[in-house]
């Protein structure tokens, strides 16, 4: 009746009634997911599930038959087209790319690239050189892409300015461009010898040529034979067909690791530079992932005491998984609108998760959506620069005056020997324990197998170990197997087209199999049969075959840098290391009450852990290889000092001559705004009791026992009490 009156209202007001479905799945046995994942949020009605699934034509005309055939077909058909044929054709996301403007870009990055071309070798250019970075520069600024460049390189000089680096990610350091216009340390040229003094350098000896596709790092040290200064190494031998396309028109997407520390000030300066209501956090949306999905299905059934078959319950479990659950935003991207258009344009803004007190504002759509129309900026948080900061901050040597292919430092890749202490003594065969990238029990596996020697060899490894199916059941195989050395690993995916053209296969088609193999698309009948043509063995197809993700050698050159500089430190400085390690990487993890107690303590936490086996957490096994580095730490002879109400800092250890001194926060449980508050309450003086040191900072009763238990108040009385004789 009540739709009868809806259609008797319309004939009256002569407006046109159009029949809907409420519909929310597809299929009318997909019901079943809808129950299942209103049970799992706690709806008490779940079952009691209307048949809200989308209906076709003949369905839609069975149901609405009550109000005849005629009126039925009117709702249904007719009405329904009517109102569509009125609207306009509409795309809710706007087609064409609206990249944000810089004046004079163009001629900016050109001027900020040879400036610095000219600082490091010289004016004129050696033809190298000039070739490369004219080639880039030449087919960036033609496909309108330089505002990108000038962006990034304002963000990174930025927080160089204020004392951070920042590491490039992807294949950002595959550009020439990049490099020299500050944005990357990476230097993609070919393994060369460059004097900083008179700028002489050399790209084409015989000594400098037998580096080809390797490390300019790790040729010998040589003086300048024009003013006798000792030259400088440099170059990675990376191709820019990896980041800019085969004909370099591919649209750069330059990613960036700030510190952690820094990042919100790195998001705040881009308001800076496109100005308030142009800069929005990229969206995200949430899905039930598949494990969350299986405990739905299972509460479900357990809830109803029924017990399905395991493949039915895999079945419902896939049905469900992948079904929006909540809105987020990235890590670290940011959506950039030009200052003539407005968000809105292309899409709503919102509040992450409809929380209407964040202070978040992000995009509605999820960033992939309209990452092709907007310029989407990823600047993501990072330890590495956090760590650098730090080290440069206790010691005053800037790390990127650290010498790549120092020797002793290569030698930590390998064995402990460098840090004065055997493999028995730190129950571990490498010296690279808490070292980026290199300190997992996988790539010290990874270490053990390979036996690096030059920092080319290091590239390999960081290719390999971030790759998937590259090592495990195909690289480590082969080497294995004798078939072949780590040299001739397929390691990142610029080998393989350096590879393959140094083989004959054709440039644009080897470029296209590496392409298709770092996305794990395999080969072709006519890739196999061209690679063959060249005398590409049969153990390097079949690699190729297997491999489902490769890493860019740039990604790795840059991290490999950052990996070394901080294992250098670990050598020299290695009090400042263990600082910076305990105060960044360690942070949530440390804990006082077994870590600075003694080597005999720290070890038998560690057989605690390990005695639970499959039963261990995530947090014991992250609290394991903290406790690794804190054996190594006393192995090395050096010591904690007990936590000092007056000296320690909230979050940071700090280097003393009594040995090293744990912040407050190092006590599990007492958090790093509690650990400020005493720091700023003893500005005011000592604590004559505990009813003040209350007083003046935000501790309760329950830290401040934690703060007896460990020793920290001893000698502090809980009252100031008078007797009277």
């Amino acid at each position: 009746d009540f739709n009868r009156t809806v259609v008797r209202l319309g004939e009256e007001l002569g407006k046109p009634v159009c029949a809907t479905g409420d519909v929310h799945f597809l299929d009318p046995e997909d019901e079943i997911y809808r129950r299942i994942i209103m049970a799992g949020k706690g709806f008490k009605d779940a079952d009691e599930q209307a048949q809200l699934y989308l209906r076709t034509t003949e369905e839609m005309l069975k149901e609405f038959e009550y109000l005849g055939s005629k009126k039925a077909e009117e709702v249904v058909i007719t009405n329904t087209n009517k109102i569509a044929d009125m609207c306009e054709r509409i795309s809710p996301v706007r087609p064409d790319k609206c990249p944000p403007v810089i004046e004079n870009s163009d001629g900016m990055l050109r001027e900020i690239c040879y400036n610095k071309a000219n600082r490091m070798y010289g004016d004129p250019l050696p033809p190298i050189v000039k070739e490369r970075l004219d080639r880039e520069l030449n087919s960036i600024i033609s496909n309108g892409y330089a505002v990108m460049y000038i962006i990034a390189q304002k963000l990174v000089w930025k927080s160089n300015e204020d004392g951070y680096l920042v590491g490039s990610r992807g294949s950002v350091g595959s550009s020439f461009v990049a490099t020299m216009s500050g944005i990357t340390e990476v230097n993609p040229l070919h393994a060369h010898y460059l004097c900083t003094h008179c700028k002489y350098s050399d790209f084409d000896s015989p000594e400098v040529q037998a580096f080809s596709g390797r490390g300019g790092c790790d040729m010998p040290d040589k003086d300048c034979p024009v003013c006798g200064h000792k030259l400088r190494k440099d170059g990675h031998d990376i191709p820019f067909q990896t980041f800019l396309g085969f004909e370099g028109d591919k649209e750069p997407d330059i990613d960036l690791n700030f510190s952690g520390d820094y990042q919100q000030q790195a998001h705040a300066y881009t308001e800076v530079l496109f100005g308030k209501g142009k800069v929005f956090k990229a969206g995200t949306i949430g899905t039930l992932a598949d494990k969350t999905a299986y405990g739905f299905v299972k509460k479900y059934f357990d809830a109803r005491e029924i017990t399905p078959h395991n493949a039915e319950i895999q079945r419902l479990t896939e049905g469900c998984t992948g079904v929006k659950r909540t809105t987020g935003q990235h890590p670290g991207g940011l959506m950039v609108v030009p200052s003539d258009h407005d968000i809105h344009e292309f899409c709503p803004i919102q509040r992450p998760a409809n929380d209407v007190n964040s202070t978040v504002t992000t995009t509605h759509f999820d960033y992939h959506s309209i990452s092709g129309r907007l310029l989407k900026l990823d600047l993501l948080g990072h330890d590495d620069p956090t760590v650098i900061r730090m080290l440069y901050d206790l010691t005053g040597v800037n790390p990127q005056d650290v010498p790549l292919g120092d020797p002793e430092t290569m030698s930590l890749f390998e064995s402990p020997k460098a840090l004065g202490v055997t493999e028995e003594e730190i129950n571990c065969k490498t010296g690279t324990l808490g070292i980026p990238e290199f300190g997992t029990k996988f790539v010290r596996g990874m270490l053990i197998d390979t036996k690096p020697k030059t920092f080319a060899d290091l590239l390999r490894i960081s290719g390999l170990s971030h790759g998937t199916d590259v090592w495990l059941g195909n690289a480590q195989t082969l080497i294995e197997n004798g078939t072949i050395t780590l040299k001739e690993t397929i390691s990142t995916r610029d080998s393989i087209m350096i590879y393959l053209i140094n083989k004959g296969v054709e440039k644009k088609k080897s470029f296209k199999i590496m392409e298709k193999v770092r996305k794990g698309k395999g080969l072709t009948e006519e890739d196999i049969a061209d690679m063959k043509a060249s005398d590409v063995p049969d153990w390097y197809i079949e690699s190729c075959q297997k491999i489902k993700y490769m890493f860019p050698k740039a990604h790795a050159a840059a991290y490999v840098m950052m990996a070394f500089r901080i294992a250098y430190f670990k050598i020299n400085y290695p009090e400042a290391y263990y600082a910076s390690y305990f105060s960044v990487r360690a942070c949530d993890d440390f804990d006082y009450s077994c870590m600075c107690q003694g080597i005999d303590v720290a070890r038998d936490a560690i057989r605690e852990i390990q005695a639970k086996g499959q039963e261990a957490t995530a947090k014991d096994k992250n609290k394991q290889t903290v406790l690794e580095i804190v054996v190594e730490f006393y192995a090395r002879g050096f010591k904690f000092c007990p936590i000092d109400l007056y000296r320690s800092d909230a979050k940071n250890f700090l280097p003393t001559e009594e040995g090293l001194l744990p912040p407050f926060s190092s006590l599990q449980g007492l958090g790093v705004n509690a650990a400020q508050s005493i720091v700023e309450g003893r500005k005011d003086g000592e604590f004559n009791t505990l009813e003040e040191l209350k007083e003046r900072t935000s501790l309760g009763r329950s830290l401040i026992d934690l703060l007896k238990e460990n020793g920290v108040l001893d000698g502090i009385p809980e009252t100031n009490q008078l007797c009277l004789f």
